[in-house]
């Protein structure tokens, strides 16, 4: 489609000079001023918040112009690209699960932009391709978000993502026929589809219709949980539950593999602690019960034995345990404690098939696994095949086997069968990847931050790695949300290795990795934390002369691009260079878009005064200064991120461009389009963005890889 003319005149006014120079596209500076408690707080680029204006769009398709011809310059860039793409295309297998007496798992052959699932009738039999979304459009930008296949294996309930947008479409698949039945059901976020019983229908959760032009931009309150029947319109599904008096409560149930209950967990934004109310599927006019109804600790539902229901929680155990409740008794009083808290692990997750509990637990960030009776007896621990990370062991309560898969920072994801009865593990299925991991080992190590708390840290390396501080080093952080960093096998980190460089992970507070107290370590008034810890890392890489402030690069995404721009602005002088990939980078107006609300637990809102003042004080839009040398800084973000909208790094590009010492390094943003936070980007595209991101490091920590073809 044309540009309109106003757009091509806008176009025009932001192109620089020549594209080679560092002559970035002039972004107009606006009179805004907000009063946050009595602090007068500018914020001249407001106007990037606007994503369907013209004069964004120009300054976009401008900025774009400026990094590709940067990118296109560097000598090293195909190289990198076409090793990506060659170390990419191996088969990838999912772990695989049954429905109905059919198996399914996904399947990747090796450079499909999206996985395929596939369906069998026995285990390792002839499988046929029940759903490929790379026929559903033709750049790949069409994923699926989830899918459930129904009790007796008829019938697939699958989510479709368009573009990278949160949003979701669930639809219906014969899954004998693979066509599609008539059902659509729209406006879906955060939530997947749980199947009655009898397969008659499925329960989700959906938010109301937004305004026009404000479905990737507006906020995402007031999610209702629904019941659709199958062969019915979605205007005919049946409202199950809401809450009009929260506007921040979320739902998502669950219907209990006897098919007598609908369990709902009820969210209050992201933080870790739920509610959890439950309704007995076997009465019509049966209530919603609000078995657990004060959000004081997690609580997530594993199973259920008749009325006894198996949760896994962190109320009086801040590392996680397994209790009991009797719905018939359901007071706090007679809960029965199954699986204590362990005296160091956490207690990362359960899982209930063949009649035993599978606990996966996190040992300074890397897993362990055990399996108990009902009882809560512990039978074993599972033997896994070193140090690294797993996911898996689901099923049902008739199975006498589960699967698994393993992986690690230099293993790709190998899947294993585990024997319920004899404890025993063998291998299924082990992809083929031309990446000899033989030449790297992984350490972990631990420093301390700065006020003394021990900080767990992975480095990947060459092995006889001369630490002689001329390394080029990948620092790697996240640190928020509970959210725990293990060990995994990623294509671009092995690439990363092949030219030369230094991965390092940092276990940062305010992550999951040693549970609540971990987390809350990194929240609102202490957030701080994690940058402390993270800038430590920095500094203990240098000391131990892993690398040098002029060969050290750091990395980070969503929460972890705040990370990065928070310590790029504390500390600019100790990092060669920086890669914000999606981050929030105006803490005062974060909770202003989409489910940017949710984050308040983690981070706290500007409408409260002591708050403001902590948020203020890290915010990396409102932290920059102008005539600091920053570090060389290449900024990533998409046109359809509707999580961490891209005005976060529309004004944190504009303003660092501005503010960039005089003939200091680069500052680009590169804007993906039909993309978005991350997930099911396609693969291409994918190959593209890491090969723009290693380019850029390259030449900026004055790197020579010599890559396989």
């Amino acid at each position: 489609m044309e540009r309109s003319l106003a757009a091509s005149f806008a176009l025009l006014a932001f192109l620089p000079a020549t594209l080679l120079a560092f002559d970035y596209p002039v972004a107009r500076k606006a009179e805004v001023t907000d009063d946050y408690h009595g602090t007068k707080v500018e914020d001249p680029y407001r106007w990037l918040e606007d994503d369907n204006a013209a004069e964004t769009k120009a300054w976009v398709e401008a900025e774009n112009k400026v990094t590709g011809s940067y990118l296109a310059a560097i000598p090293q860039r195909d190289a990198i690209r076409s090793r990506l793409k060659a170390l990419w295309n191996y088969e990838r297998i999912g772990v695989p699960f049954e429905a109905g007496g059919k198996w399914f798992f996904s399947r990747n052959s090796g450079l499909q932009n999206q996985s395929v699932l596939h369906v069998s009738d026995t285990l390792g039999g002839e499988s046929r391709v029940l759903l490929d979304p790379n026929t559903l459009s033709t750049d790949g930008t069409v994923s699926v978000a989830s899918y459930t296949p129904s009790e007796d294996g008829k019938l697939l309930a699958y989510a479709l993502s368009t573009g990278g947008s949160d949003w979701e479409e669930i639809r219906v698949r014969d899954i004998a026929t693979g066509k599609d039945l008539d059902d659509r059901i729209r406006w879906v976020k955060f939530s997947e589809a749980s199947w009655l019983k009898d397969g008659s229908g499925f329960f989700y959760s959906r938010f109301d219709e937004p305004k026009e032009g404000a479905a990737l931009t507006g906020k995402n309150e007031f999610q209702k949980l629904f019941f659709h029947r199958l062969g019915t319109p979605q205007a005919a599904d049946t409202l199950v539950y809401e809450r009009k008096d929260h506007a921040e409560w979320g739902f998502s149930g669950e219907v209990t593999e006897d098919g007598h209950y609908l369990v709902v967990s009820v969210s209050e934004g992201s933080q870790p602690e739920n509610r959890l109310f439950y309704k007995d599927l076997r009465s019509l006019d049966a209530p919603m019960v609000e078995l657990i109804p004060e959000a004081n600790a997690s609580y997530n539902f594993i199973d259920n034995d008749g009325s006894v229901f198996f949760i896994r929680t962190d109320f009086d155990a801040p590392r996680g345990r397994v209790i009991a409740i009797d719905l018939n008794q359901p007071s706090r009083e007679n809960w029965k404690e199954l699986i204590p808290q362990s005296p160091k692990d956490l207690l990362e997750g359960v899982s209930s098939v063949g009649g035993q509990l599978i606990c996966t637990w996190l040992r300074d960030a890397k897993n362990a696994v055990t399996s108990h009776s009902f009882s809560g007896a512990r039978l074993r621990e599972i033997a896994l095949p070193g140090i690294g990370s797993v996911g898996g062991f689901g099923g049902r309560r008739k199975d006498t086997r589960t699967f698994y898969g393993f992986t690690s920072f230099t293993e790709p994801g190998a899947i294993y069968e585990f024997d319920l009865a004899t404890g025993e593990s063998k291998l299924w299925k082990k992809p083929t990847v031309d990446f000899d991991n033989s030449a790297y080992e992984t350490k972990q190590v631990f420093y301390k931050s700065k006020d003394g708390t021990r900080i767990p840290m992975f480095i990947v390396a060459k092995r006889g790695l001369a630490e002689d501080g001329q390394n080029p080093t990948l620092l790697y952080g996240y640190g928020g949300f509970n959210i725990s960093l293990t060990p995994g096998f990623a294509v671009a980190r092995a690439v990363w290795l092949e030219m030369g460089g230094v991965l390092a992970v940092a276990n940062l507070r305010g992550g999951g990795e040693y549970g609540r107290e971990w987390h809350q370590a990194g929240i609102k008034a202490r957030k701080q934390n994690t940058f402390d810890d993270f800038i430590r890392a920095g500094e203990w890489l240098i000391a131990n002369g892993y690398t040098s402030k002029e060969k050290l690069a750091i990395q980070g995404g969503s929460n972890g691009g705040l990370l990065v721009g928070a310590v790029m602005t504390q500390r600019p002088e100790l990092f060669a260079a920086a890669l914000p990939d999606v981050g929030v980078m105006d803490m005062l107006r974060f909770d202003h878009f989409t489910i940017g609300w949710a984050w308040r637990n983690d981070f706290g809102s500007s409408t409260n005064a002591e708050e403001f003042k902590t948020l203020f004080a890290y915010s990396p839009y409102h932290r920059l200064q102008p005539g600091v040398r920053y570090p060389a800084t290449m900024i990533t973000t998409a046109d359809h991120d509707d999580r961490v909208v891209p005005a976060h790094s529309f004004k944190f590009a504009a303003r660092l461009q501005e503010y960039q010492a005089k003939n200091g390094p680069p500052v680009l943003i590169r804007i993906e389009t039909k993309a978005g936070h991350g997930s099911g980007r396609a693969l291409n595209k994918t190959i593209e963005m890491v090969a723009d991101q290693w380019a850029f490091l390259a030449k900026n920590l004055g790197m020579t890889p010599r890559l396989k073809p």
